[in-house]
Parts: structure tokens; C-alpha cells; sequence
């Protein structure tokens, strides 16, 4: 299977540098035409192209492809609108969304302003459903849309002092949840990236011996294959020093408490054999789990629900 992305257009947020440069390049090296998002001085309603922003723009017409520059805040719906608009007045059509624009505030919890809280939320999960809402009504349209949520180790399973990159990074991926099941009928497929590298934004955390290993050029063919054609939907694709791995959410088969046995006491008596991994797997949605437990219950009380297990 030879990835293409000939006649693809792609909107690659906080593209500038980083893993979003390497994004966009390892697109536009592939045949797709690129909107290259990168922060940059704004007006209301239309953001002016950063510098870093411009410069990746010549390096793919440089290499034969074709860019235009954004300088949209991803967290302002009239500049990422106006983002969306040029995309459309060049070239009539966007298909691939990669929301990869980031910033990082971090802290220990207690020393944390809440505003700095909030600024991460909105750039990375609100800014990321705004850039989503604003080409979702265009690939819905095409019957072709491919979207990437990036999440981070932090969001799926901690770290010290970023309280508000792990809640915005674990809020992408609920989005990504609801997307994939929204957008399926229109052939629009979501997913989530979970990058570790060694980025303007790590790689003052990182040891140096390991930025050559963390490069972000190692992590984009997973983003490539995630925003192809024939892409999963609601995958979780880890990635970092070329290494790939899925996360996923696991459901244990768990117990039933019946009646006067549904006790506090009776949770903590029997949690080993509500963590217990055997028959565990994961939900279809939200209602595949109420589904579940109602079943259950049902079952154990011989009634008959008239639902399909």
C-alpha cells in the first residue's frame, strides 16, 4: 500500500515548527496542498502567518508542492473561520484536519493560577473542537474527512505539574470518541495522536542524549497513516523514537451486587474480582456499557429486556 494524499487538502495546526512542521512536510511530500497554522500577530477575524509559519510555506513550494500560511488562534472561532475560508477560496475542498497546536503552562497543582488552567484547556481541547467544528460541515458535505486530535502520555496517564495539559490532552480524546461516531456516516474518520518528542515545547525537560532519539521526524508516519485513506477511526496511536503502540480503554467484565449485597463493604470485599482483567474489553459507546450492566441485572432477576447482548 503506497500512502497518497494527491488532491487532499490538509489544515496542520501549530505547523511552524516541531511536530507540525514535520506533518505538514511529510503531507505535502506526499501530494497533499497545505494550510500551514502557526500563532502569529492577528486582527479580528483573520490571523497574520508567523514567521516559522511562512517559512515552511517556502520550503514546501521550494520542494514543488503548494502552501498558504495562517497565523488563526486556535482558540478564536472567527480567525480559525477565516482560516477555513481561504483554504476553501483556494483550493474548494479540506480533508484532512491535524489539530496539533500547543502550548504549555506547567506547575504543581496547588501553585497553579487557574488561568493558566484555562489557557491550556483552550488551546488544546477547545481549539481543537473549534478547528474540528469548522471544517466539519465541509467534509460532511465531500463524504471525506479525516481528522487527528493529539494527545499526550500526560492525558492518558499523568505527569507531575501538568495538571491542565493532562485534562485538556484526556478532553481530546472523549472528543475523538463522540467524533468518530458523529462523522462515520459521512466517511469522516478521528483518531488521536499521542506524540513523545523533543519538541520547542519539551526540549528543555528532556536529558540531551535523548533529543536525537525523541525527533519528531520519527512520529509522522504514524500521522500519516492516521489521516490516509484507509485510516482507522477512534484509534489511539502512541508514538515516539519509532516506536508505535495503541492505547486502549478497558472495560473489566466486573460483578453484579444484588439487593442487600450492594454495600460499600462488599465493593472493597470483592474488588479484585471487579479489576479482575479476564473477559475484559472495550465499549462500542456510552450506551454499550448502561446496556451492560442493565443485562446484567436483568438477567439475574430472570427478567427479559428485549435487547441483543
Amino acid at each position: 500500500m503506497n500512502i497518497r494524499f494527491d488532491g487532499r487538502v490538509a489544515i496542520v495546526t501549530g505547523a511552524g515548527t516541531g511536530l507540525g512542521r514535520c506533518h505538514a512536510l511529510g503531507l505535502a511530500a506526499r501530494g497533499a496542498k497545505l494550510v500551514i497554522n502557526d500563532l502569529g500577530a492577528s486582527t479580528a477575524g483573520e490571523g497574520r502567518s508567523s514567521d516559522a509559519a511562512q517559512s515552511v510555506v517556502r520550503e514546501i513550494r521550494d520542494g514543488g508542492g503548494e502552501a498558504i500560511a495562517h497565523g488563526a488562534d486556535v482558540s478564536d472561532e472567527a480567525q480559525v473561520a477565516d482560516m477555513v475560508a481561504q483554504a476553501m477560496a483556494q483550493w474548494g475542498r479540506v480533508d484532512i484536519l491535524v489539530n496539533n497546536a500547543g502550548i504549555l503552562r506547567d506547575k504543581s497543582f496547588g501553585k497553579m493560577a487557574m488561568a493558566d488552567f484555562r489557557k491550556v484547556i483552550d488551546v488544546h481541547l477547545i481549539g481543537s473542537a473549534i478547528c474540528a467544528h469548522a471544517v466539519w460541515a465541509v467534509m460532511r458535505a465531500q463524504e471525506y474527512g479525516r481528522i487527528v486530535m493529539t494527545a499526550s502520555g500526560s492525558g492518558l496517564y499523568g505527569n507531575f505539574g501538568q495538571a491542565n495539559y493532562g485534562a485538556a490532552k484526556a478532553g481530546v480524546m472523549g472528543l475523538m470518541n463522540v467524533l468518530h461516531l458523529e462523522g462515520a456516516r459521512d466517511n469522516i474518520r478521528v483518531n488521536t495522536l499521542a506524540p513523545t518528542a523533543a519538541t520547542r515545547m519539551t526540549e528543555e525537560l528532556l536529558p540531551e542524549q535523548a533529543l536525537d532519539l525523541l525527533a519528531p521526524e520519527k512520529i509522522t508516519p504514524g500521522l500519516l497513516y492516521l489521516v490516509s485513506e484507509d485510516a482507522p477511526s477512534r484509534t489511539i496511536l502512541g508514538a515516539g523514537a519509532g516506536c508505535f503502540a495503541q492505547t486502549r480503554v478497558l472495560e473489566t467484565e466486573g460483578i453484579l451486587l444484588e439487593d442487600e449485597a450492594n454495600t460499600p463493604e462488599q465493593v472493597a470485599a470483592r474488588f479484585a474480582e471487579i479489576a479482575a482483567p479476564e473477559g475484559q474489553k472495550e465499549m462500542a459507546d456510552a450506551f454499550s456499557q448502561t446496556r451492560k450492566y442493565a443485562l446484567r441485572a436483568a438477567r439475574a432477576r430472570g427478567l427479559d429486556l428485549n435487547w441483543s447482548s
